[in-house]
């Protein structure tokens, strides 16, 4: 299957909050099959089903040849002191801020056969899961940044090609 176009910045349903999925049908299943193709591709460590114009709570990840997804995934924990990390975004392309996230995360959701199952890790895997998460929950990592680096990452947008 061909990936999903991503959707780009300014664009209504990232800012909306994901509603759960109540049921595994085939149009969830159809949308994990895409979510899986469409991080599959170079330079993505995380799609959330908001970026692909679905609003519905569902991510899908590659870190480090780990691909997987969660349905209805909820950040459960978080720990250490949070640091500054460059972060990027499929929705904001081109644009790279230090963002704070903290160095472990945990989340906690269901597969496609409702079993519950936890994807947790640091670094990067850390990093994807907030990011993914804030997604969901219809937030962009622009929204973590303290107020003078947003308004230069604003500033960036408006004069980018993109936007």
């Amino acid at each position: 299957m061909p990936e999903r176009p991503i959707r780009l910045f300014g664009d209504p349903v990232l800012k909306t909050v994901s509603a759960p999925v109540e049921q595994v049908d085939d149009r969830v299943r159809a949308l994990v099959a895409d979510l899986l193709d469409s991080v599959r591709l170079p330079g993505r460590a995380g799609v959330a089903a908001s970026q692909i114009g679905v609003n519905l709570r569902a991510f899908s990840y590659n870190i480090d040849g780990e691909v997987g997804y969660v349905l209805n995934p909820e950040l459960v924990e978080v720990s250490g002191e949070k640091e500054a990390i460059d972060e990027g975004c499929l929705s904001v392309p081109g644009l790279w801020r230090k963002t704070p996230r903290f160095p472990f995360a945990r989340v906690r959701g269901i597969d496609l056969d409702g079993n519950e199952i936890e994807v947790s890790g640091t670094g990067l895997m850390a990093q994807a899961l907030q990011h993914e998460t804030d997604h969901l929950d219809g937030l962009l990592y622009l929204d973590r940044l303290e107020n003078d680096e947003r308004r230069s990452a604003m500033k960036e947008i408006r004069e980018s090609d993109w936007f």
